[in-house]
């Protein structure tokens, strides 16, 4: 089966990689380029495809990605449900607001949220909670979290995802420091540090083909699944 894939925000540093990935693999066919109105790629050649600034295309797709602003997720969450596609959506910074309006959503079609689509970190995610568990109350921690300075949201969503999984480990606020420097893609730096010793887990994506790949398994794997607001551990699983 051709999975036949719309992506959001195609000229974007996020979007572009998918697409380019995408087109590479013989299990997808990218039938939507997507970008909002007004900038001035609208209308022209991408590989087969036009970009375009009208949803309408969904009708021709199987699943949704998106990575774009939490603004443009909003709107296109609308459209998923319009069309009953399915979703893989990696974008973060939303609000409370745009997140009951998430859950909503999926309980019309099938969506796959992460604020990280990496293998690796989603590791961590499970992980976590046994090292603080097994270290204990003596053992503070806090976490540090690097990324390129075009990047809107800070801190990110994966430390905020890490920092609630160790709140609810350890009871206690889990303080987050973010760094918006330079081309940096992406690095979480989470610290536990007892009176004599101190232990750092460190997770560094070298490029953004480790979300790129990662929302392209999601794709392949919410096709056919009932809707529901699944993780990218469900994925994994």
């Amino acid at each position: 089966m051709i999975i036949k894939l719309g992506i959001a925000g195609v000229c974007g540093r996020m979007g572009r990689r998918i697409l380019e990935l995408a087109c590479g693999d013989k299990d997808f066919e990218v039938t939507l380029a997507l970008e909002r109105k007004g900038i001035p790629q609208i209308g022209k050649e991408l590989g087969k495809l036009k970009i375009s600034s009208s949803p309408d295309g969904m009708f021709l797709i199987d699943v949704f990605v998106d990575f774009t602003t939490a603004e443009a997720a909003e709107a296109n969450l609308d459209y998923v449900a319009r069309y009953k596609k399915a979703l893989v959506l990696g974008t973060t910074g939303l609000n409370d607001s745009q997140l009951n309006k998430l859950e909503e959503v999926s309980k019309i079609v099938p969506v796959v949220f992460s604020p990280n689509m990496a293998v690796g970190v989603n590791v961590l995610f499970t992980l976590l909670p046994e090292l603080a568990k097994r270290l204990g109350p003596d053992y503070s921690v806090e976490i540090i979290e690097a990324h390129h300075k075009a990047k809107k949201d800070a801190p990110s969503g994966t430390a905020k995802k890490f920092g609630q999984i160790l709140a609810d480990t350890t009871k206690k606020e889990i303080p987050i420091h973010a760094v918006r420097l330079g081309d940096i893609v992406g690095d979480h730096t989470i610290i536990f540090c007892g009176n004599s010793e101190r232990i750092e887990i460190k997770h560094q994506a070298h490029s953004r083909d480790l979300f790129a790949l990662g929302a392209l398994k999601a794709a392949k794997w919410v096709i056919g699944k009932p809707p529901g607001l699944y993780s990218m551990q469900d994925v994994l699983k």
